[in-house]
């Protein structure tokens, strides 16, 4: 048997990348293969054995995942897993058309820690940077806080040179080699070139036209990945919102893994972590906004978490719950 890796799917056929060889093969699934309610995803690792007679190959077992990409049915009570084996969390962010909202990178931000993703965030169309509309140096001191890497381009101008980052598009080349990796981003954010831009214009991703908005629209799906060269791409659909409301909001502070740390030291376990709590940890002296750079970043990213919790917990979670007899 030999191993190999999912790269795109369809039902019960899959093509897959032997390890060995490079090789891209056909396989099919056996039907006891996986167990009741799991399917094969892309990035999953299979070992494969081709039938001497046909000379078809059969996938005979599926590895165990390092990762899951996935979001709980929560009428169900299910997980739906639509991609494994990721090592980057790829979020691309706009300074221009559309606007930088810090709140849309905390949003992903919570998906990479759920699903135990290396973060990244690359600041595209940089060319355009105005500082009257944000301030580029405090959004990488906040995410190099947290130990985000961060990258300046301009996807449309590959020759662009990193004014106010230490790292531009050849050092994201070389973060990335080797790597499977998922871009994320609002629509119109240039994923889609950014990708031809890093394979040196050998992979063009398919869009629709660019619509009145500005917002261009995927034809990609999860169920494939695509070979960029140097490292794999799973491309997500472009995406003007990103809804949390699978997550239980019991468990998002979670996935704000510097707010927790801290959120530990409070006086009371069910603090809700507002300035009227008592013993609140958040409104020590250690954690003032004023007085330090660390607690301001604290504080910007407690304003993201109480959000997205009012968000998530609009709807009680026990309400979303529906159960199967």
């Amino acid at each position: 048997m030999r191993e190999a890796k999912i790269i795109r799917s369809h039902q019960r056929e899959f093509d897959c990348v032997l390890v060995d060889s490079k090789e891209i093969i056909k396989a099919t699934a056996l039907g006891n293969l996986l167990k009741k309610g799991e399917t094969l995803v892309v990035g999953d690792h299979v070992m494969v054995d081709q039938i001497e007679e046909t000379q078809e190959y059969v996938i005979k077992q599926m590895l165990e995942r390092k990762n899951e990409i996935f979001r709980i049915l929560v009428r169900e009570s299910k997980k739906k897993v639509t991609a494994s084996n990721c090592d980057y969390l790829v979020i691309l962010s706009s300074v221009h058309k559309p606007k930088f909202k810090r709140g849309i990178i905390d949003r992903f931000l919570v998906r990479a820690y759920q699903w135990g993703l290396r973060p990244i965030v690359v600041f595209n169309k940089m060319d355009k940077y105005n500082e009257d509309q944000m301030d580029i140096e405090y959004e990488v001191e906040r995410l190099h806080f947290l130990g985000i890497e961060t990258f300046e381009i301009s996807a449309l101008k590959p020759d662009y040179k990193p004014r106010y980052l230490e790292k531009g598009l050849e050092d994201f080349k070389r973060t990335l080699k080797g790597s499977t990796a998922i871009f994320v981003g609002q629509s119109g954010v240039g994923k889609s070139q950014t990708i031809t831009a890093l394979s040196d214009g050998e992979v063009e991703l398919k869009t629709k036209k660019v619509g009145r908005a500005g917002k261009g629209s995927h034809t990609t799906t999860w169920s494939e990945i695509v070979d960029c060269g140097d490292f794999y791409l799973i491309d997500s659909p472009g995406i003007r919102s990103f809804s949390l409301d699978d997550i239980d909001p019991e468990e998002l502070i979670r996935y704000f893994p510097d707010l927790e740390k801290v959120a530990l030291k409070c006086e009371f376990m069910d603090c809700n972590h507002y300035p009227d709590n008592r013993g609140c940890q958040f409104y020590t002296p250690e954690y003032d906004i004023e007085e330090s750079e660390d607690g301001l970043i604290y504080h910007s990213r407690l304003e993201s978490y109480h959000l997205f919790f009012d968000e998530i917990s609009s709807t009680p979670f026990w309400k979303k719950k529906k159960k199967y007899n």
